[in-house]
């Protein structure tokens, strides 16, 4: 897509989001037991064609690229949508499209497409660190197949997921599997989070029927991959709430009237806003960057890159988020002021898939092997 391309996409995604993601709306759908609305979802997927944006046209979704999809993470980042779009367009389809087993791809990737699946993928020991190599669910060969064991302590969307992809180990190594939600002996408990715009639940697995996607033992790669295309794409969202933050602080601050002037007048406030400026567009930039290493041919430069975005883009956002409370004064930390949820959103994502000193420990291993 050209540039203009890119506008006129964040033109429509954001419109769309104004009417059916606004702050009332989001209070409202965070509070329900699903944590999103099922129309809405329904919308993204058919009336807009979101679900399957970053799916290739012969799965049926639009073949764009990480660029793309970071357009329309941006505005949904900074609306705080409600939505399983993250667990099942960034992780689920990603997982599907690295695995390498075509039947799977045909067999899910269009129930995604059309909105009538949603799915999540497990990947983390509990920690946050999405690293391959800490995957603690087992899965042992049956006569009739694969069954799983194990449990999995913070799953996103693991309490609404039709489709639950998740990473365990065989005897042949790393394997990727399939689980529906309807499987015996599953067990899904949601969880109190400190961000209710995004549900998390713990998933219990007791000899669980599951499907196995790709070459058993062969999932390894592709779930690296799939672990840096969810940093460059929560990076992206990063930055749409970031700059939410950093406009909201500096429209108050504009009509906010002390001592008989705007408060946008006074020295700190000046500055403060001013550094969340140049904190946002240095996050910005990182995201633009992961985004076009993800796309590129080679993906050379993908692991470092999603490591300093990550880094880059929880740092600004949390930096904007806690500054435009700062600018709101007492209201902004009130439960009724949408500065909190910002704040919330920005310090749950901060350690989503591994903390920023975790990707510095991370690049330090990359740079110097």
């Amino acid at each position: 897509m050209t540039a203009a391309d890119h506008d006129d996409l964040r033109d429509a995604v954001r419109s769309f989001l104004q009417a059916r993601s606004s702050s009332a709306a989001v209070r409202h759908v965070m509070e329900t037991p699903t944590g999103y609305d099922e129309r809405v979802w329904r919308q993204l997927a058919g009336e807009m064609g979101l679900v399957g944006i970053a799916v290739p046209e012969e799965f049926g979704g639009a073949g764009a690229g990480m660029r793309e999809l970071a357009v329309v993470l941006e505005e949904m980042g900074a609306a705080l949508l409600c939505s399983p779009f993250f667990a099942t367009v960034v992780l689920a389809a990603h997982a599907l499209l690295t695995s390498g087993d075509r039947d799977a791809m045909v067999k899910l990737l269009s129930r995604l497409v059309d909105g009538s699946t949603t799915a999540t993928l497990i990947l983390n020991d509990g920690l946050g660190t999405w690293d391959p190599g800490s995957v603690t669910l087992v899965a042992r060969k049956g006569p009739e197949g694969f069954l799983v064991s194990g449990r999995a302590p913070m799953v996103l969307d693991g309490h609404t997921a039709d489709v639950l992809l998740l990473a365990a180990r065989t005897e042949a190594g790393l394997s990727l599997f399939a689980v529906e939600s309807t499987a015996t002996g599953l067990q899904r408990e949601p969880l109190a989070s400190l961000d209710r715009t995004r549900r998390i639940a713990a998933l219990g697995f007791d000899d669980v029927p599951a499907d196995l996607i790709g070459a058993d033992g062969a999932a390894a790669a592709g779930l690296a991959r799939t672990s840096d295309l969810a940093l460059v794409a929560l990076a992206a969202e990063q930055v749409g709430a970031a700059q939410r933050c950093l406009d909201m602080a500096v429209g108050y601050a504009k009509t906010r009237i002390q001592f008989g002037r705007p408060i946008g007048s006074f020295q700190a406030v000046k500055h403060q806003c001013a550094d969340m400026l140049v904190a946002v567009e240095g996050a910005r930039s990182a995201a633009m960057h992961a985004a076009e290493a993800a796309d590129a041919p080679d993906n050379a430069e993908l692991p470092i890159a999603a490591s300093v975005a990550k880094m880059a883009c929880s740092d600004a956002f949390l930096q904007a988020a806690l500054g435009n409370m700062h600018v709101h004064g007492g209201i902004g930390f009130t439960w009724e002021h949408d500065a909190h949820l910002y704040v919330r959103r920005a310090k749950a994502s901060q350690l989503m898939f591994g903390s920023p000193d975790m990707h510095a420990q991370r690049l330090a291993d990359l740079t110097t092997t």
